[in-house]
């Protein structure tokens, strides 16, 4: 039996993933693990064949003003995950983001495609991409992730479309929204592929396929519950100005799945209809 270890498991994608594996995972959340403690790290990734680093500093906007403590999570954090798991025999599975990217594309960014992040957040994770393959390890880029924990957008529109008559979204911003429980299942077989030997370490993209933009996210959301999409108005970024910007193209290509022998996830608009129809979002 394949050993996991899920770190960050009390997170959105921490839970989906521990309730896929069941009983053969060891399960961390944040209070049970400090991922900055090289000695805590040693002791957890201990006779475990596959680690998932669902970890992290999320705070984009917070990073702007405490970008070393977000490197310290997202990045030095990692080196000692990466080193561990490359001691141990390990696999890691390092959870990355669309935000290593500038943003500027008109094309989906390829997996080997130049990184040029445009925040602090995205500067503290590619620093952890970079420790986990360096170490042999593999990098799982995602985007625009929602589920049935935390704070999440389609979370949030559901619950403005209760309290609101109207909702202004951009439309500005483009990328591939993605239900946390289908990313999960994609990890959990690249990481049995990984023990096997069947799948390259390196970067994967996984992310939905298809494109919308945040506008188009919220109207799709509204209709597949039964609202009256016409509630969801257009705008643009610059009505909602944050202290870290934003990528405005957020789409990612999926080719590497292909050399680990898994399939890229379905479109974002069957995920969408998927996850509410479970009713976990609301």
């Amino acid at each position: 039996m394949t050993r996991w270890l899920v770190t960050g498991a009390g997170g959105m994608l921490g839970r989906e993933v521990v309730a896929l594996l069941g009983s053969s995972v060891t399960a961390l959340s944040r209070a049970d693990l400090d991922i900055t403690d090289r000695s805590a790290v040693v002791a957890a990734v201990a006779d475990h064949d596959v680690v998932v680093n669902t970890a992290a500093w999320t705070d984009v906007d917070g990073a702007e003003a405490h970008e070393a403590a977000a490197t310290a999570v997202n990045g030095d954090a990692v080196a000692l995950l990466a080193t561990a798991c490359a001691d141990a025999g390990a696999r890691l599975i390092q959870l990355s983001t669309d935000y290593v990217f500038d943003g500027h594309g008109t094309t989906p960014y390829a997996e080997d495609a130049p990184t040029a992040p445009i925040n602090a957040y995205g500067r503290s994770k590619l620093v952890g991409e970079r420790a986990a393959l360096a170490a042999g390890g593999y990098v799982v880029r995602t985007a625009w992730l929602y589920g049935a924990h935390g704070r999440n957008f389609v979370a949030t529109m559901l619950t403005l479309a209760a309290t609101r008559d109207t909702v202004d979204v951009v439309t500005d911003q483009v990328g591939q929204p993605t239900w946390a429980r289908v990313l999960a299942a994609q990890l959990v077989e690249l990481g049995g592929r990984a023990v096997a030997g069947a799948a390259p370490p390196g970067v994967y993209h996984g992310t939905a396929t298809g494109v919308a933009s945040w506008f188009d996210l919220a109207r799709a959301t509204f209709a597949t519950v039964g609202l009256d999409p016409e509630r969801v108005r257009p705008t643009t970024s610059d009505r909602f100005v944050r202290p870290a910007p934003r990528p405005s193209y957020s789409v990612l290509a999926h080719d590497n799945w292909t050399l680990a022998g898994v399939s890229p996830q379905p479109d974002w608009q069957s995920q969408l209809k998927e996850a509410l129809a479970t009713g976990t979002l609301t």
